[in-house]
């Protein structure tokens, strides 16, 4: 996994910097972090895990899964 920061190198197949630094956890509003494989977006807090479909993040509750810590 990988906690996004402005250190991390950008890779132009991931999700847009700008929108991965403003994104939170819909359910807690908790950070994200950016797991490339496969791609999606898991909650710090309450480990939610938000799947990406052509490079979109689909932050919708109903449709994360819950992983353990």
């Amino acid at each position: 996994m990988v906690k996004w920061s402005s250190r991390v190198a950008y890779n132009a197949r991931m999700i847009a910097k700008e929108l991965l630094e403003i994104l939170v956890c819909p359910a807690c509003k908790q950070a994200l972090e950016y797991r490339q494989s496969p791609e999606s977006l898991k909650c710090t807090q309450c480990h939610r895990v938000y799947g990406v479909k052509d490079d979109i993040p689909i932050m919708l509750v109903d449709e994360s899964t819950i992983e353990s810590a």
